[in-house]
């Protein structure tokens, strides 16, 4: 149960994040690099999701 509740924390923390890039996308002063920062530990807890839930399935 506590590997169901930490991914599910995790998939909280990416929606978070894909709202925080598209807010500051949509934002004209937010410069690139925190842009790219984001996506960057977007795609990080992605891939640590994949990679918890490949492990729960073996």
């Amino acid at each position: 149960m506590a590997m169901a509740s930490h991914l599910a924390e995790l998939a909280e923390k990416h929606r978070t994040l894909d709202e925080q890039i598209e807010k500051a996308v949509a934002s004209p002063g937010v410069d690139d690099a925190d842009i790219r920062r984001l996506k960057s530990e977007k795609l990080k807890l992605k891939d640590e999701i994949e990679r918890l839930a490949r492990a729960t399935r073996h």
